[in-house]
């Protein structure tokens, strides 16, 4: 959190002082001690004119890379206006910050802001990428924010990279390789990629380093002088081509002394280890006997690279130095486009908007969604990209939708296979899993919201209350498909805790006779159809009366049930809010 300095100008001004006193933890500050202060804020925020604001600070005002923020706010709080550090010294960044928490108007001046242009001077800083270009920054924002033909080369995927495609502008074309640069065509390029490129003649460049790598590495005992080996791993790999890009470094527990692992922690690097036995169970290039024979696994630099990253993909194999050995992994989490990838996707019960934001952004990228046509709106998928292709399942078989997601995956496209609710809890991926297993295919799953979760919102009901239940049952009835032994109805309902049973309203005779066996017949039930769709229909009443509500309404099989004393119970409350624990809340504030 910035530290963050108000000056009250006059005594109109106090309460919004007050206000962003309290919402940024920031300290109120006399005006004469401003210069005092000067060096000891990160941001200096003005309660009054900006005629006072601005002569307070011309002595102090110094460059755009040194100064603090500064806005000033009338003492009103109905304008908040960046004055000074606007970018790099996140002046705007406040200035939002600062209207949203008064409901005030932001006044940003910035070019590029009004532009609805990217700040290249603080892409780095808020994406942790190092500049690796030596070409002046002035001049790259310079030909950027007058939309001089730009070309933008994305070798990762993060979270910034997400960001610039997304936000594309008009004059900036995605590449995907430097050699399809015509001659002449661009003035200014921007890359965001780990590895040392072969810039173009006559273009502005400006290229960022993306902090994506793992490195995993060996030393000898004792290995002197430490402070070298740090230098020489990132000069070892960029001969390979690699620019230092580590976001950790791992290696074998048995090092965890080593004069070189205090070289990366005074250097602020995050070191994990592993132990023999972890960096045995994993299948290098590289085996070597000896090694094994010392510290009883076959590799270190690379098993550690590897199992750093998630089991991510080997950039740079073993490299041997003098005292030390080292390999580079990339969490295959950001690779882009090598190769396809399947990211199954949950939505939500029915809502369109019940996606999570990782979800969306997921479906804005995806070349081809396949979605679950008769469980999940197609409105779901109209946020898709140009030329993406939008398929519905719900005439496909199982071997159908797996031979269209290798066909593009074969191809090195990203697939979303989209599901109702999460796709983890009654859904229908494991099928899906052991064929992307078979095939070797890459594949992730991306969490959705349950029916279960929009059944306790939608009934405006805690399913978890103290001194009364404090467990939740997912399950379903026994129809088709069997139950194991172990989990028939009857024997979970022994708890009577609250229960959420799926895909079980064409048995619900059975459902409630087994219920019945250890629940109160009086027992709150709700019977809730189509969570979130536009014709939800939600039944209250008694566990003796479940079937009835089902079959007197027509209820079908996209229906909860849900069973126990917490559905609209208000008299269990939360030791949180209770009398007994008022005290605690005196003492914090105190």
């Amino acid at each position: 959190m910035q530290k963050i300095a108000i000056i009250q100008v006059s005594d109109a001004g106090r309460q919004v002082a007050l206000t962003l006193q309290q919402e940024f933890h920031a300290r109120i500050i006399n005006r004469k001690d401003v210069q005092k202060e000067w060096k000891n804020f990160e941001a200096f925020v003005f309660i009054g004119a900006m005629g006072i604001c601005v002569r307070t600070i011309a002595p102090m005002v110094n460059d755009k890379h040194e100064d603090p923020a500064v806005i000033c706010v009338d003492s009103f709080g109905h304008n908040a206006i960046s004055v000074l550090s606007g970018h790099v010294g996140g002046a705007n960044e406040l200035t939002d910050q600062v209207a949203s928490a008064l409901g005030a108007m932001p006044v940003i001046t910035t070019q590029s802001d009004n532009a609805g242009l990217w700040a290249l001077d603080t892409l780095g800083e808020r994406f942790n990428w190092p500049i690796a270009s030596e070409d002046d920054m002035n001049e790259c924002i310079f030909a950027f924010v007058n939309k001089r033909p730009t070309a933008l080369l994305l070798d990762v995927r993060d979270e910034g990279t997400d960001y610039l495609e997304r936000t594309l502008p008009e004059h900036v074309s995605l590449i995907s390789d430097i050699g399809e640069i015509p001659s002449g065509r661009f003035e200014l390029l921007i890359a965001v990629s780990p590895y040392i490129l072969d810039y173009p003649e006559g273009m502005l460049v400006l290229h960022f380093v993306p902090m994506v790598g793992t490195i995993g590495f060996g030393l000898a005992h004792q290995a002197e002088p430490a402070e070298e080996i740090y230098d020489a791993i990132d000069e070892a790999f960029s001969k390979r081509g690699v620019l230092p890009c580590a976001s950790k470094y791992c290696t074998i527990d048995l090092k965890a002394d080593e004069p070189f692992i205090d070289v990366l922690r005074d250097n602020d690097e995050n070191v994990q280890f592993f132990t023999s036995e972890e960096l045995a169970s994993v299948k290098v290039p590289n085996p070597s006997d000896v090694v094994k024979n010392h510290v009883g696994t076959a590799s270190v630099c690379e098993a550690a690279a590897i199992l750093g990253s998630n089991h991510g993909e080997l950039i740079i194999e073993k490299v041997k130095g003098a005292n030390y050995t080292a390999a580079l992994a990339i969490d295959k989490k950001y690779l882009r486009l090598r190769k396809g990838h399947i990211e199954i996707v949950g939505a939500g019960p029915g809502d369109p908007d019940l996606v999570s934001v990782r979800g969306r952004r997921l479906l804005e990228q995806a070349d081809l969604i396949l979605y679950a046509g008769s469980l999940v709106p197609r409105e779901l998928t109209m946020c898709h990209k140009p030329g993406a292709v939008v398929r519905s399942s719900a005439s496909m078989a199982l071997e159908e939708q797996c031979e269209l997601m290798k066909e593009f995956y074969d191809k090195g496209k990203n697939i979303v296979r989209l599901h109702t609710g999460d796709p983890c809890i009654f859904g229908a991926i494991q099928e899906q899993m052991a064929f992307f297993d078979a095939h070797k295919m890459d594949y992730h799953i991306t969490p959705g919201i349950s029916s279960f979760l929009a059944a306790a919102a939608e009934l405006r009901s805690q399913f978890t209350i103290p001194e009364r239940t404090q467990t939740i049952i997912l399950t379903r009835g026994e129809g088709r498909t069997p139950m194991p032994e172990k989990e028939k109805l009857h024997l979970l309902a022994r708890s009577q805790s609250t229960m959420c049973i799926f895909l079980s309203a064409a048995i619900v005779d059975d459902v409630q006779s087994e219920l019945l066996m250890e629940y109160p017949e009086d027992t709150p039930v709700a019977a809730c159809y189509h969570l979130t769709w536009p014709d939800q229909r939600i039944y209250r009443g008694k566990l003796r009366d479940l079937a009835k509500i089902v079959h007197d309404n027509n209820l079908t099989l996209t229906t909860m049930l849900v069973v126990g004393e917490s559905i609209d119970n208000r008299k269990g409350l939360s030791e949180l809010y209770s009398s007994h624990f008022t005290h605690m809340f005196r003492k914090a504030k105190e």
